[in-house]
Order: structure tokens, then sequence, then C-alpha cells
């Protein structure tokens, strides 16, 4: 069985669509795979929960915990491996990972991004998007790279900025396509393994 592992540090829409999908398509039987657990670095998470009511694994490993980032991703890639993943996904996991953890990891890590990369990598991308005047925004499914948000891009999806937008009823519309792309990214991933 591919075993998924995903990465969290809130809400979990994005975990919940894949989960969603994985259940939809029967990704057991279809791909051989299985969302396996949910790891979040924060214990207050709602997507924990969100995983918890479809019997998924969870586990904590608070970054807060520990003295250093090499440390924090030391504990978490320790907890990721005894899951014994074919695949780690970040669904709105908000830690800078060293290069360190990005090279055990390495081939079977992505991450979506509520950019159309290369535009604004890192944070306030939808706010970055209005300012800058863009016409258009979206969402990119990448590789994980030791540089954040460069890796080789998957897959896109693109959204109007409209009149009057804000960065959060622009955000909202980017999250729909997210929901969307990230679930069918992984499912060739996996399909492709």
């Amino acid at each position: 069985m591919k075993n998924i592992v995903i990465l969290i540090s809130g809400s979990g829409s994005n975990m919940a669509a894949i989960v969603r999908a994985a259940q939809r398509d029967n990704w057991r039987k279809t791909l051989g795979a299985q969302v396996s657990a949910v790891i979040s670095n924060r214990a207050d998470a709602g997507g924990l929960g969100l995983a918890r009511e479809a019997l998924i694994a969870t586990e904590v490993v608070d970054h807060k915990a520990y003295a250093t980032r090499e440390a924090f991703d030391s504990a978490l890639a320790d907890a990721i491996d005894r899951r014994q993943p074919s695949l780690v996904v970040l669904a709105g996991f908000m830690r800078i990972l060293t290069p360190a953890f990005v090279a055990r990891f390495e081939g079977r890590l992505v991450n979506i991004h509520p950019s159309l990369l290369p535009a604004f990598p890192g944070l306030h991308t939808h706010q970055r998007a209005i300012d800058a005047g863009c016409k258009v925004a979206g969402a990119t499914v990448h590789r994980v790279t030791a540089e954040l948000d460069h890796g080789p891009i998957l897959a896109q999806a693109a959204v109007p900025v409209l009149a009057g937008d804000t960065a959060e009823l622009l955000a909202a519309r980017v999250l729909t396509q997210e929901h969307l792309i990230y679930s069918r990214v992984i499912a060739q991933l996996l399909q492709n393994s």
C-alpha cells in the first residue's frame, strides 16, 4: 500500500479535499494508496479533527517544543518515516523546511502554493497580486526543493482578479481551485509511482 502523509498547520481544507477525493475515487483499490496519517505542528489545528472524523491517524509534532528548526525537522521526519510514506503532502503546512529535511524526502515531497509561481512566493500572495495589478491569480502544485516555493511545477490553476477584490475574496476563489488540482496531481503521482 502506498502511504500518503499529509502535513497541516490549520483548518485542513486542502487535506479534507484530498481525503474526499481518495474516498470518492477509491484510491485504495484504484491506486493502491491511502492517506495513512495527518501530522500537524500545532495541536489546535482544526484539520486534525477532520482527519480523526475520517478515521485517519493523527499526530502533533509541536515546533515550539524544539530549540532549533533542525531539531524540529528531525523529529517531524522521524514521525513521517514511521508511516513509511510514498508521498509527503504539504497542505497548508506553515513551516519553512530545512535542506536536510527536503533531501530526506526528495522526490516524495509536494506542496500547493496560492499563487501562479514563480510569481509571489512566500506569504500574503493574494494581497500582493492585487497590489501588483494582476488580472489573473491562482494556485500552483509543485515539488518541494530547498529553495522556498521554487520547485518544479506540476500543475497550475488560474482565477481572474476581479474589480473590487479583497485578499479574502480572491483567496476564497483560489482555494476552490486548490481543492481540485491538488487531489488530481496526487492521484497522477501515485499512478506513476
